[in-house]
């Protein structure tokens, strides 16, 4: 054979070689791209990261805050206990034992609900705070005219009809209604009140002595005025060292002097006393006027009982 015609054949294999290669790199490319996915393809199928939000504040938990209505007014009012916290010790605060004309002692309570509220964690573990805002609805009805939450300047000026909110529907005043040297006339200061038909009479004072008989109390607090201090209760007999212990406590705290007895005038019927008579330690505080609610004395009051009470 020729070597020219070698040549030819030697080229035109290497031509075809060429044009095979170029056929299957074309081929390979088109079945990488059916089946490998773009980069945007791997974006919109990939599900994406979970994104957990990061705490930057502790969540303050709520106050254990419960509400029970311990019994009916003359008129029908609700008598509302409110709990705070949980504990084998509980301390019971109360206002509003002479309704409208003592409506301070409603507001100190009211402030009480308030702070305990808006400061959970003042409630020491194993406490249990009740606060019975009004024990007298109707009496502090007759005097403001309306039932619920109020504010100071709700209340109006005339004396004579703040004055006949002391007395609930049946005209009894409630704090003479208790089982300690009670009569049925009683006395208030110099005036002759009624103190009901018979001790207990009335379901105002019968809705608290039956809460009291079926909770174990640790101490309690009545709110009254006005004389400016805190006295110990006792009905004829010797202040328990325990009530004699928180009389000074809440003394100490909130600046009202400490009385073991209130001597002003002759008591015939007192809740404290009759807490007293049950075995229970109770203390009166009188606020120094009818129409200042002196908050800031008493929250320091009670948070000395509070803390007190947490040992």
């Amino acid at each position: 054979m020729k070597k020219s015609n070698i040549a030819l054949i030697v080229l035109a294999l290497i031509l075809l070689g060429g044009i095979g290669a170029y056929f299957w790199s074309q081929r390979s490319s088109s079945v990488v791209a059916v089946n490998s996915p773009t980069v945007a393809d791997q974006t919109t199928t990939t599900p994406p990261a979970e994104v957990v939000p990061v705490k930057t504040t502790l969540e303050v938990k709520p106050v254990n805050k419960e509400e029970t209505v311990i019994g009916k007014s003359v008129e029908g009012r609700d008598i509302t206990a409110y709990h705070y916290g949980s504990g084998d010790k509980e301390l019971l605060f109360v206002g509003g034992i002479h309704g409208g004309y003592e409506w301070n002692t409603v507001l100190v309570a009211y402030e009480l609900m308030d702070y305990l509220q808006a400061n959970p964690t003042i409630v020491p573990a194993g406490v249990r705070v009740t606060v019975i805002p009004v024990l007298n609805p109707d009496g502090l009805n007759k005097t403001l005219g309306k039932d619920g939450r109020f504010a100071a300047a709700d209340v109006p000026s005339p004396i004579a009809k703040t004055v006949s909110g002391r007395f609930n529907a049946n005209n009894v005043d409630l704090n003479r209604n208790f089982a300690c040297d009670w009569q049925s006339t009683g006395t208030w200061q110099k005036t002759p009140v009624s103190g009901g038909s018979a001790a207990f009479s009335e379901p105002e004072s019968m809705a608290f002595k039956t809460y009291v008989e079926a909770h174990k109390l640790s101490a309690v607090v009545v709110w009254f005025s006005s004389a400016g201090g805190v006295f110990s209760s006792n009905c004829h007999k010797d202040v328990s060292s325990e009530t004699a212990a928180i009389t000074k406590i809440y003394a100490d705290a909130s600046g009202y002097p400490a009385h073991k007895v209130y001597n002003y005038y002759e008591i015939t019927g007192d809740m404290a006393n009759w807490l007293a008579k049950s075995n229970i330690p109770a203390i009166s505080v009188l606020l120094t006027t009818h129409d200042n609610v002196e908050w800031s004395k008493n929250q320091a009051g009670i948070e000395a009982l509070l803390k007190h009470y947490a040992k």
